[in-house]
């Protein structure tokens, strides 16, 4: 149908955006066609440097360097054993001290709270009672889509968008021609035709019922610099439900579609519903905080939950007893433990393509790609579903972080996808901004070229 209408109404080209396109191309050749001969010189041949790819695999050395750097800092947490006039019994943390924030530095400190806390009555200071709204997410854009599939499926983000391709390219459903499952899966909008609103609407109300479906779509905006050029990943019709195609698809390719037709079908429907009650119990000068939850309406969680979440995780494992204010409360455990501040985490594949979408850096098309050519040019190693770099991937970084600092910068590199994107919207020249950052590089070039060769 969009192409139907397309072809109805043919526009003019939109030069602006030619130029943004190819002032893209000219940029990636200019670093990875002139910055790669310097790494054959003085590292080893076969290696290449790349404007997103070179980022990328500084991202995960300097992560690395800061796991190194990092020492742990202990400290402590009280957990209390409660309960009131009806069981059953339940846990709350404590958390200040004369209405401040309480830090417990060491198992001195925490033995001098258990000594007071020995002799102190508890009681009900605060219970807060709220409803808690969880809106749909969006529907997948090609990011999106790689990460959770990460992290629910298990994929690699080169092997989501494999499957993805041929779920986009069609598969035969019994016989005929094949048909194309879902839209094209390079996108970064979250825009949905209304086509696929209404039958999404459809579908809600006949499997889920009425309650489920809000009065009016769910419209999704797009953040700032999305090219818009494609809708969101979806299923190209929602009545082929997973189950009902399941016979003719390979078991990734089914776990993949399932995965874009619920989150799809997920985000046209009423938001979830969460009572959260929130007390604060007093204990001579201590405060405790407990907290419970109690899924009301499940809403868009009976079809989907994102990777980060689960339904559980909604709604918390432990159910408060009922509680009022003033209530005295009988304390059975106090509970000390000690901690110690922890690293920041390694990339997983998850993670680097969120770390890469939230700076601005490249776009979500190439991602995949990148991931794989960083591992098979040995930058990088896959330890556990984390990225560790190699002693080449160091070497190469530092390298080119001395010579090339601007590369290498993810806050100049993201100026540059603003300067791309100001370019297609015809606010600036595209040859004046390639001269404006060639002036800089080719000094660099000639900078490194000049520069004593690093021996592998």
């Amino acid at each position: 149908n969009s192409i139907r209408a397309a072809m109805a109404s043919p526009q003019q080209l939109d030069k602006h955006k030619f130029d943004s396109q190819q002032a893209r191309r000219i940029l990636d050749r200019l670093v990875g066609y002139q910055i790669s001969p310097i790494l054959w010189q003085k590292v080893l041949r076969g290696l290449s440097a790349g404007r997103v790819q070179s980022v990328a695999v500084c991202m995960i050395c300097e992560r690395e360097r800061k796991i190194h750097a990092f020492l742990p800092e202990e400290y402590w947490s009280l957990t209390a054993q409660l309960e009131g006039d009806s069981p059953p019994p339940f846990f709350a943390k404590l958390i200040k001290k004369n209405n401040k924030k309480l830090l417990i530095p060491d198992k001195k400190a925490s033995q001098s709270i258990l000594k007071d806390l020995a002799k102190a009555s508890f009681s009900v200071q605060k219970v807060v009672h709220k409803t808690q709204k969880r809106n749909p997410l969006p529907p997948f854009t090609t990011s999106k889509l790689q990460q959770d599939a990460i992290r629910k499926l298990g994929f690699s983000a080169k092997k989501t968008m494999i499957v993805a391709q041929q779920l986009y390219e069609g598969l035969e459903l019994g016989p005929g021609e094949p048909v194309g499952l879902i839209t094209y899966m390079r996108t970064d909008s979250t825009r949905i035709a209304q086509e696929a609103i209404d039958e999404a609407r459809q579908l809600i109300e006949k499997h889920f019922g009425q309650e489920y479906l809000p009065t009016k779509p769910s419209v999704f905006k797009n953040k700032k610099k999305v090219q818009d050029a494609h809708e969101a990943i979806r299923p190209t019709s929602v009545f082929r439900k997973p189950k009902d195609v399941a016979q003719f698809f390979s078991k990734d390719q089914l776990a993949l579609y399932e995965l874009i037709w619920q989150r799809f079908v997920a985000c046209q429907m009423k938001p979830a519903l969460l009572d959260r009650t929130s007390v604060a119990i007093s204990a001579g000068p201590y405060i405790f905080q407990a907290s419970g939850s109690v899924m009301r309406f499940p809403g868009f969680t009976a079809l989907y939950t994102s990777s980060n979440e689960s339904q559980n995780q909604l709604a918390d494992k432990d159910t408060l007893p009922p509680l009022s204010e003033g209530m005295s409360l009988k304390c059975h455990q106090l509970e000390p433990k000690q901690h110690f501040t922890q690293p920041p985490p390694r990339f997983s594949e998850a993670s680097l393509v969120k770390e890469l979408e939230e700076n601005g850096v490249g776009r979500p098309s190439t991602y995949a790609t990148i991931l794989t050519t960083i591992r098979e040019k040995g930058y990088v190693d896959m330890v556990k579903g984390f990225f560790r770099p190699s002693e080449l991937g160091f070497i190469v970084n530092d390298l080119l972080k001395e010579s090339f600092p601007d590369i290498l910068n993810v806050d100049f590199t993201a100026r540059m996808e603003d300067n791309l994107d100001k370019i297609e919207e015809g606010e600036i020249n595209a040859v004046a901004m390639l001269k404006g950052f060639y002036d800089t590089f080719k000094k660099d070039l000639e900078k490194a070229a000049r520069a004593v060769s690093y021996t592998h």
